[in-house]
């Protein structure tokens, strides 16, 4: 077998073009064609990467055809790879086994909710309770109201407005010796007279009417005949003084309301007094009654001598004036702000007018609190017109103009 030319075998290493003649590298190097199964020096791979020499434009008609080995044969070349914008890697999550668990986190704690409506529910409150108390405390003192039946059989028929039937009692009824030395009521302890009767006519529309009917007023008691008024109260208590004020004035009596003389003084002094003002100075040791001309603040047992004395020119017509000047700044003083918001003087106010007052069977303490309500807002004070005096053999009585008179009921129709 014969052994092949080395330079025939060079040669054949070298690549050549279409027309035969060798390919030259950059350097006029002819370039060799390396084995497939000759291995890539490590120190050639690591050195300056092998570069393509530049591609050098030629004449369609010069240029030769290249000779391009298979794929596989070529050799690997040097390109630079595409950058990529890739994304920063995952943290590896850590091992179970090596990383501690995570502390608990803590709970969370609930902001407190904001009470809806704040102020607002606080002032829905706050009505709620005044509502509530002053419920119960109406409820309580109309239960210690003392009752009695005070609706004649024999009635008028029923006329304008609502007339109220006001009447101050004598009766030392419930009073020891003691209080009655005290208030200067004198007399026997039992049952008493009326010093005080008043007719209170409240309109639909307009000013309330207060109008004074003297004590010894002459007029027809029914089924007792002609006498002073106020011998009604003892005859028959508040039914017979009803109808005999229904029947000498013509007016159906809507509501009754009686007070006693202790009662008086112990309302007077739960509210700190009341300021009245005598025209005159007035001195009676009956009544133990000592004052001087003049508006003054006056006690419950000083404002009692001065409603019950008749030591003044006039007797009985003067006091039938001081009442009603009294019970005017009476109801004036006890409806007034700051009375009603001193809890030091309404409770003892509403606890000492209830256990004084004496009502009719179908009267409540709101009923009251009208009379109080229509009197604040202003009333017309008056006394039923005189004639004059007599004496009969009831004693001295007091003699109505019938003429005014009835023209004044006719007013109040």
């Amino acid at each position: 077998m014969h052994e092949r030319d080395p330079r025939q075998r060079d040669s054949d290493d070298i690549v050549r073009g279409r027309d035969g003649r060798p390919l030259l590298d950059r350097y006029g190097r002819p370039v060799r064609r390396r084995p497939a199964a000759s291995p890539r020096r490590p120190d050639a791979a690591r050195s300056e990467p092998r570069r393509r020499p530049p591609r050098r434009e030629a004449a369609p008609a010069d240029r030769p055809q290249q000779y391009i080995p298979p794929r596989h044969e070529e050799p690997p070349r040097y390109q630079p790879a595409p950058r990529r914008q890739t994304a920063p890697p995952a943290r590896s999550a850590p091992s179970r086994q090596s990383a501690p668990p995570a502390p608990p986190a803590p709970p969370r704690r609930r902001a407190p909710r904001r009470s809806r409506g704040g102020p607002l529910r606080m002032v829905g409150w706050i009505l709620a309770i005044v509502l509530v108390l002053g419920l119960s405390l109406t409820l309580w003192a109309d239960a210690q109201l003392n009752r009695m039946e005070a609706v004649p059989e024999q009635r008028v028929a029923n006329t304008a407005g609502t007339n109220w039937l006001l009447v101050g009692s004598d009766s030392r009824q419930g009073m020891s010796e003691e209080d009655a030395a005290r208030l200067g009521t004198g007399g026997d302890i039992g049952v008493g007279r009326t010093d005080t009767i008043m007719l209170l006519h409240i309109p639909t529309g307009g000013q309330a009417r207060l109008v004074s009917l003297p004590r010894d007023s002459y007029v027809t008691i029914p089924g007792y005949g002609d006498d002073k008024i106020n011998a009604a109260f003892t005859y028959g208590g508040p039914q017979l003084l009803t109808a005999t004020v229904e029947q000498a004035t013509g007016l159906r009596i809507d509501h009754y309301a009686e007070i006693g003389m202790g009662g008086l003084s112990n309302v007077v002094d739960s509210i700190g007094g009341v300021e009245l003002c005598p025209a005159e100075p007035i001195n009676d040791p009956l009544a133990q009654l000592d004052i001087q001309a003049g508006c003054q603040e006056m006690d419950g047992p000083t404002a009692l001598g001065y409603v019950r004395t008749r030591a003044t020119p006039l007797g009985d017509l003067d006091r039938v004036d001081r009442q009603r000047e009294f019970f005017a700044a009476l109801i004036d003083e006890a409806t007034a702000p700051n009375t009603l918001f001193n809890p030091f003087q309404f409770f003892p106010l509403v606890g000492n007018t209830a256990n004084s007052f004496t009502v009719g069977e179908s009267d409540h303490v709101w009923n009251l609190a009208r009379v109080g309500l229509a009197m604040r807002g202003g009333v017309q004070t008056e006394t039923v017109p005189v004639g004059g005096f007599a004496d009969y053999a009831v004693g001295n009585v007091v003699l109505w103009d019938l003429a005014g008179a009835q023209a004044l009921w006719d007013t109040m129709r």
